[in-house]
């Protein structure tokens, strides 16, 4: 995997087709599956499956290893017995299909689930027990959610002593344990769900891409019961600095993300137990892991946590190969792990990619500096890379191309040999998107991959994400006949000319 030719489809599963509001594990995703194999695709990424925060973020979760209950397809809870035709019917959207709506759905689906878990029978209810000696984080997130809901949803810092203190309240399990189980069974029906779906890809000869952000969320149960695992002061409860970027390509003040940081020193010592758990579950659920922010295990930017910007803060060294000497003890050399190494970097970053030995990535929309040799060029990739015509965070090529300055536009242009016309033109049969798309094929590295917006030749108001933006991201979503409107015979043609039509593993072995 990673190490043969290959392309891939980036669309998260709130972008899916559904009658629920956002995308869901049913047979909308199968149906893209199926399409996407049609076309010769290697690879289906997606975005963090995490629950989001209140910006609907995947990248700032209340756990990382949790599943988003909204991606739970409510005809199966049908299926099963759990719920009436009428608790299934909360869940039906009657709104636009272009855009997820999250509140409607967290309200719709918490309600179902709640219905559901009261009629889990005696076989279920030891299957959910089997699932939570599995996997060893479900204890600890399902008492976080019980005693959330018991402190009106307040950030944990913030809730009563005997609460905030992990320690002291886990003392008191028991006290929890009746509204914990729904937590519990919440995560046990997200994972058959999921697994299920993944099966099906696997089957078809498509591996899961899946995404880890780098740093969780101050209000996590991760944050909550590692307490000492991050720089903040256990006795006040409160931060000094926060993880964010200096000033770059997406933002002129940085992007202050205000996540917690890691004490390295304290993760070390305690032979980075907690990161090893985390990759070996993200390894569970997906085939290959993107590491997002990979650069932060070499050096990170650190911003006093009173700053209003991310343009004051401090490079400060990582863990380098000291926790991926520990991950390659478990998992291997080969682990199958993408490294996200954009944005401001040095002669660290570097080497960390090059002493792991994973896969860095080229984006195609970094690459047309016309006073420059880009490393993002098409040209000059290397085939441990994967190419992205675009990522979650940028703009789709058509909206790039608008909002290019004219030396930008035209270089990029000419690079991809654009036979001329009008450039401006979007759509499925988008002469410069195509043009671009294909110097990304054309490429050395292994594995090249596409958003679904770029195959539509869709603009700017199809983005997923504006970085350093708080509202309005994460919306995008699709229909069933874009998904069928695409063409197929282009792709499967472009694939299999640029030797990029190789399942990702022998399909006999699934």
């Amino acid at each position: 995997m990673l190490k043969k030719r290959g392309a891939g489809v980036l669309m998260h599963i709130s972008s899916m087709p559904s009658k629920y509001g956002v995308g869901v594990f049913d047979e909308n995703a199968r149906h893209f599956i199926d399409r996407i194999a049609d076309m010769g695709f290697t690879y289906w990424q997606v975005l963090p499956f995490n629950p989001t925060d209140d910006a609907n973020s995947p990248y700032c979760s209340p756990s990382a290893f949790a599943g988003n209950f909204l991606f739970i397809d409510p005809k199966k809870l049908f299926d099963m017995g759990l719920i009436d035709e009428e608790t299934y019917r909360f869940n039906i959207y009657d709104a636009t299909p272009y855009t997820a709506d999250y509140e409607f759905a967290a309200k719709a689906r918490l309600r179902t689930l709640k219905k559901a878990f009261d009629n889990v029978g005696e076989e279920l209810a030891e299957k959910i027990k089997q699932f939570e000696i599995e996997n060893s984080w479900l204890t600890d997130y399902a008492v976080y959610m019980a005693v959330k809901e018991q402190e009106d949803f307040k950030p944990w810092w913030e809730w009563k002593s005997e609460h905030a203190h992990y320690f002291d309240c886990i003392k008191n399990i028991f006290d929890y344990e009746s509204d914990a189980a729904f937590w519990k069974f919440v995560q046990y029906i997200f994972h058959q769900q999921w697994f299920e779906l993944k099966k099906y890809a696997n089957k078809k000869g498509v591996a899961i891409i899946g995404d880890m952000p780098i740093y969780v969320a101050m209000d996590s149960v991760d944050v909550w019961s590692n307490l000492p695992m991050f720089l903040i002061d256990e006795k006040t409860l409160k931060v000094e600095k926060v993880a964010g970027v200096p000033p770059d390509y997406f933002s002129v003040n940085g992007q202050l993300w205000g996540n917690p940081i890691y004490d390295w020193n304290a993760m070390k010592n305690d032979n980075y137990s907690w990161w090893i758990a985390r990759l070996s579950h993200a390894l569970s659920i997906y085939d290959t892991v993107r590491i997002d922010h990979f650069r932060a295990f070499a050096s990170y930017w650190a911003v006093p946590a009173d700053s209003e910007t991310a343009k004051v803060g401090e490079w400060l060294d990582g863990p380098k190969m000291d926790l991926f000497n520990k991950v390659f003890e478990v998992f291997g050399k080969d682990a199958p792990i993408i490294a996200e190494d954009l944005g401001v970097f040095g002669e660290d970053v570097v080497k960390l990619l090059a002493d792991t030995g994973f896969p860095g990535m080229k984006v195609a929309q970094f690459a047309f500096d016309a006073n420059s040799d880009s490393s993002h060029l098409p040209h000059n990739a290397v085939p441990n890379s994967v190419n992205y015509v675009g990522t979650h965070d940028n703009n789709t090529i058509l909206g790039w191309l608008w909002e290019a300055n004219e030396d930008e536009r035209r270089f990029a242009l000419d690079y991809c040999h654009f036979g001329g016309g009008n450039w401006g033109e979007g759509g499925y049969y988008s002469p410069s998107c195509r043009c671009i798309i294909e110097a990304v094929w054309q490429s050395a590295s292994n594995v090249a991959i596409i958003a679904l917006q770029d195959m539509c030749g869709f603009g700017s108001d199809a983005r997923m994400n504006i970085p350093g933006v708080p509202d309005k991201n994460w919306r995008f979503r699709t229909t069933r006949e874009t998904i069928d409107s695409i063409d197929t015979d282009y792709f499967k043609h472009i694939n299999a000319l640029y030797r990029r039509m190789y399942p990702a593993f022998d399909k006999r072995k699934k």
